[in-house]
């Protein structure tokens, strides 16, 4: 997710520049066995502070000096980004399998949106997202500065002796970076390490990407990083405009209909019955939003291609493309069972005050 717009990066830990040519929206291969140069796992730096975190869930704040000794997986995630959901089963599955032989996992949230500064909401998330293992809430970015991190997601392999030993920024590689959680933990001396890999069996939104059948890529509502905007007369900034939707969009493009208010970062309907419309290309659509400031919820309706999405609906609606908005995070839409094709998308919400933040597809 972001930062989804960099093609290369360059990462500074420690003392070391680490380069990489991962988009985290691109898919990623699986990964093979280290052998030869790849099994040395070369020292890329140490690990930074901690520090700076405005809370810690599940556990409380872990110091360097508490951790000294253990192999530590470091994540970088934010609640609402697809990409990281897609990569939690795995890293809940480490967890869990290597608790026990020396593994500490430690999830640092940092936010994208400026709901996700919220340690609330991050509390609630986590919660209900299921997960169990520290979380330092890095609404500062605190962590994320210490790191010179860039990517949603991004994991960090941490030796025993404190030394970050891998990294790998984006979805996929699942294989590989377990095979790394393995071969530190046997440095670090502890015996009868499980070389078998876990298993998981994701659900809703968890579920990998349908990489040969995504065409539509991650957009954004708000103005300082929109594009692909296809109502008539363009956007107008920060002001009350009422918008229409041309007949026909070009696949990627989307529009408003309706009043709404393009901000920086969020389009926010000043009034009911307004819609969002966008051409795609995926098996899935999700879309982040959030209800008004009061917290009223805001109901809405999803049709494709003018009709109910009836088998293709997502978690967050009915056969009839009906859902609420009432909190803010990221709602899964669409799933379609196939045939995967250039569809309409359209969204029309029955009360006024819901923010639409960012389309991500899968």
């Amino acid at each position: 997710m972001l930062k989804t717009e960099l093609i290369l990066a360059s990462i500074v830990v420690g003392t070391l520049s680490l380069v990489t040519g991962a988009s985290v929206s691109e898919p990623k291969s699986e990964g093979q066995p280290m052998t030869g140069a790849a099994s040395q796992l070369p020292i890329e730096g140490s690990l930074p502070s901690l520090a700076g975190a405005i809370d810690w869930l599940n556990s409380p704040p872990l110091t360097m000096s508490q951790l000294r000794g253990k192999v530590v997986l470091v994540e970088f995630w934010t609640y609402t980004c697809v990409n990281w959901r897609r990569t939690l089963p795995y890293v809940r599955a480490w967890a869990d399998k290597y608790k026990d032989q020396g593994l500490v996992v430690i999830g640092v949230h940092t936010p994208e949106f400026v709901f996700e500064k919220d340690a609330g909401n991050v509390r609630h998330a986590v919660k209900e997202i299921g997960i169990t293992f520290p979380v330092a809430v890095d609404s500062d970015y605190a962590i994320w500065g210490a790191f010179n991190n860039q990517y949603w997601p991004a994991l960090y392999f941490v030796d025993a002796q404190g030394r970050i030993r891998h990294h790998h920024f984006g979805e996929g590689d699942y294989e590989r970076s377990e095979e790394v959680v393995q071969r530190l933990l046997s440095e670090a001396g502890h015996n009868g390490v499980s070389r078998e890999l876990v298993l998981v069996d994701p659900v809703g939104v968890e579920v990998g990407a349908d990489w040969p059948n995504l065409k539509s890529p991650e957009t954004y509502l708000g103005y300082e990083r929109s594009e692909t905007f296809a109502s008539s007369g363009g956007a107008v900034l920060s002001k009350r405009h009422l918008y229409g939707a041309p007949q026909s969009l070009s696949l990627n493009d989307w529009a408003l209909a309706g009043d709404w208010t393009i901000g920086a970062d969020s389009a926010v309907l000043d009034a009911a019955n307004g819609r969002l419309v966008y051409r795609f290309h995926a098996r899935d659509v999700n879309l982040i939003m959030s209800p008004p400031a009061s917290g009223s919820p805001v109901r809405f309706r999803v049709l494709i291609d003018g009709r109910p999405p009836g088998a293709a609906h997502g978690s967050d609606t009915d056969e009839q493309g009906n859902g609420i908005v009432t909190e803010p995070r990221m709602y899964q839409l669409i799933r379609q069972p196939g045939p995967i094709a250039d569809r309409e998308f359209a969204i029309q919400f029955l009360e006024p005050g819901v923010a639409a933040f960012d389309f991500t597809f899968g």
